[in-house]
């Protein structure tokens, strides 16, 4: 393994990796390094026999000494500073009717260099702004915008679950969540209720997602037939964590079972081979079709208005697509239960 020590600046920020230069550094150790943005204090998060050869891919910057008593003092007044050019910032903001607001600010070790973080939902021309903090705090000024999950990330908080926020307490990168995960756990697709404090979704979709796919694929889907001890029966709900399902049987009652406890279907006795599907897997296969139906639409509306073109359902001309006036449109058939209806 690599002569390498990786160290981190701020808690749950990205770890870098540096050359220790016969220095010996354990986990724990604050020590001082050359950045991009001069000299920082950092804390050494991986000691240098347990980083691995493959995610050293740069040339490593040395390590310029550990921190002593003095720099961690530095370091305290260099947080008091931070906080004057975030307020500063601030008031200079207003003073100019900018469309932004103030994160965070870092300052390096030999305060000559400050890094401020801002949000802002549109463009914002700051160059007369960085020109008047460059007198005001009398060191270089650079000004990054940032989004929404970063700046949850640098604030912290409270999370909707009563514990500090996961990106602000272990979480190094901030990996891409989506709905689909959401869905894969059978949660609200409500967005009150699967949303952070950022308002995006949360980061911890991702951290059981896994789990819920290897134990959906040892469960039986949505409307299939199955095997029961008191004959066939229809699979309407799934709970992964139970690993136990929700049946419907013949008589139209719901009981929930193990996963262990279910049979093939051709395996239980004295069931007919060509059984009538129930009603229930029949409403499962509708809402299929329409799902499809809906896909097929939407992706057709899409490709129509990137191409300029009018969309018109093949074979369907406009008198028969509306019903005639005074007569009431036809059901879907997921209304009759896919039934046909008669007349009066």
């Amino acid at each position: 393994m690599p002569n390498v020590v990786g160290v981190r600046f701020k808690q749950a920020r990205r770890v870098y990796y540096f050359d220790p230069t016969n220095i010996e550094l354990h986990v724990g150790d604050w020590v001082v390094v050359e950045s991009a943005r001069g000299q920082s204090l950092a804390q050494v998060v991986i000691a240098p026999d347990q980083v691995l050869a493959s995610e050293v891919t740069e040339p490593l910057k040395p390590v310029l000494r550990k921190a002593t008593q003095e720099d961690v003092e530095r370091a305290s007044d260099i947080e008091l500073k931070e906080r004057e050019a975030l307020l500063k910032a601030s008031e200079l903001i207003r003073e100019m009717n900018l469309p932004m607001k103030m994160v965070a600010a870092e300052i390096n070790l030999e305060a000559n260099h400050a890094t401020l973080f801002f949000r802002s939902e549109e463009r914002v021309d700051f160059r007369e702004l960085v020109r008047r903090l460059g007198i005001v705090l009398k060191m270089r000024v650079e000004l990054r915008q940032t989004g929404p999950r970063d700046a949850a990330k640098m604030l912290g908080g409270i999370g909707r679950c009563g514990r500090t926020l996961c990106c602000a307490t272990f979480l190094s990168e901030l990996t891409p969540v989506s709905i689909r995960m959401a869905k894969e756990q059978n949660l609200p697709l409500n967005p009150a209720k699967i949303s952070g404090v950022c308002g995006r979704l949360l980061c911890c979709l991702a951290f059981e997602v896994e789990t819920y796919k290897a134990l959906k694929n040892k469960m039986p889907s949505l409307g299939q037939v199955v095997g029961t001890a008191e004959g066939n029966a229809v699979v309407v709900e799934t709970n992964p964590l139970r690993e136990a399902v929700m049946v419907e049987r013949q008589d139209k009652t719901r009981v929930e079972l193990p996963v262990a406890e279910l049979k093939p279907r051709e395996q239980v006795e004295g069931q007919p081979s060509e059984e009538p599907q129930p009603v229930a897997v029949a409403a499962v296969e509708t809402q299929k079709r329409h799902r499809n139906r809906r896909k097929k639409k939407k992706s057709a509306a899409m490709r129509a208005a990137t191409q300029g073109q009018s969309i018109q359902t093949p074979g369907v001309t406009a008198q028969q697509a509306a019903p005639p006036v005074g007569v009431p449109p036809t059901p879907p058939e997921w209304v009759t239960g896919g039934q046909p209806t008669g007349t009066a």
